[in-house]
């Protein structure tokens, strides 16, 4: 399901490039440290540093997924694994594994490009391994450090995103259950009158109730269902309005075969069917037509509710704007500001009210 949700930040949206601006920033430190220990060749020891932490810290990175992925295989519902953090005791091997070899890559990479002849960590005197291992553990500690830092981030950040969702998600299912209750009332007190005047018709009435709020049911238990769907209960729901409203009520469903599939909310176009009929149709001697459409229109989904009935200006009665309420909270409570709704006159010579909604793909 798509929910409106607070997006990424930069370090998640950019991970590369937030994982390569901390190690050269890890190398800046080192290679500053090891020249005022040194007290020369600047340039040729921040070389040396910055070709040193890269090599490290993504031998130690690619050691810790490669550990993490096997582990998964074990235990495929551990989110520590999911998120690539072995532990603490696989992760103290990947550190002292990847050091080793990152050592001697960044020393080959930055000989190769002095043109110097390279001098691994095993091959100097006492004093090149102290300052070597020395500076090889600092790198590795803090770039697991970093790592380890960023996975648990990241991992704070899944949590809030996933509270966030399952909020948002009640509150659309919440949204979705609110049921206008005037079609059920007015359609209940028809049948009444039916029962006595034509039994046959009542029962009929009846039966598409029951098929309708059935299928009602059903439909408001999924986040999505696809376009042809919705029309089949805008359907339903018509059939029914037929049965009060007679040869009054006019209807024509555009669903072109190329939208049919399209995931959309589950009775999103029902509360502006009912509005069009319940103060534009109804209130007019001779009833009209109702039409719903679906199109691509600059990339978005546009759905259309228009009636020819009695227009936005008419006075309305008992009318409490619930429809379009749910219809705009649903909206923003699923797509957030990609989505939109609005309600115009018809265009002319159509005296009605034309109802737009524009859903992302």
């Amino acid at each position: 399901m798509n929910l409106s949700v607070q997006a990424p930040s930069w370090h998640r949206s950019h991970p590369i490039a937030a994982q390569l601006i901390g190690v050269l920033g890890v190398g800046s430190v080192v290679g500053l440290l090891m020249y005022l220990v040194r007290g020369k060749h600047f340039w040729v020891g921040m070389l040396y540093a910055q070709s040193i932490s890269l090599c490290i810290a993504y031998s130690i990175g690619v050691l810790q997924f490669g550990v993490s992925r096997l582990l998964l295989r074990k235990d495929p519902d551990n989110p520590k694994l999911q998120h690539h953090w072995p532990g603490w005791s696989w992760m103290m091997g990947c550190v002292l594994i990847g050091s080793v070899v990152g050592h001697e890559l960044g020393t080959l990479l930055a000989a190769g490009l002095l043109g110097h002849q390279p001098r691994g960590l095993f091959n100097g005197d006492l004093r090149q391994l102290v300052l070597g291992g020395g500076f090889t553990l600092l790198v590795a500690l803090i770039a697991t450090y970093y790592f380890y830092s960023r996975e648990k981030l990241h991992a704070m950040e899944l949590e809030r995103t996933e509270v966030q969702r399952q909020a948002a998600e009640a509150q659309l299912l919440a949204l979705q259950t609110q049921i206008e209750p005037h079609m059920l009332f007015n359609t209940l007190a028809h049948l009444r009158v039916l029962i006595k005047l034509r039994p046959d018709d009542a029962q009929a009435m009846l039966d598409d109730l029951i098929a309708y709020l059935r299928a009602t049911l059903q439909a408001s238990r999924v986040p999505l269902h696809p376009l042809a769907t919705e029309f089949e209960r805008i359907q339903d729901y018509l059939r029914l309005m037929q049965r009060r409203m007679g040869d009054r009520l006019r209807v024509q469903l555009d669903l072109p075969d190329a939208l049919a599939t399209t995931p959309v909310p589950p009775l999103i176009l029902q509360p502006l069917v009912e509005n069009a009929i319940k103060h534009g149709l109804e209130p007019s001697k001779t009833g009209g037509q109702l039409r719903v459409s679906a199109r691509m229109q600059s990339g978005l989904l546009e759905l259309r509710v228009e009636d020819d009935g009695v227009g936005l200006g008419a006075p309305s009665k008992g009318g409490t704007q619930f429809g379009t309420q749910q219809v705009r909270e649903r909206l923003r409570t699923q797509y957030g500001d990609r989505a939109s709704f609005r309600l115009d006159p018809a265009p002319p010579p159509a005296s009605g009210c034309l109802a737009i909604l524009e859903l992302p793909l």
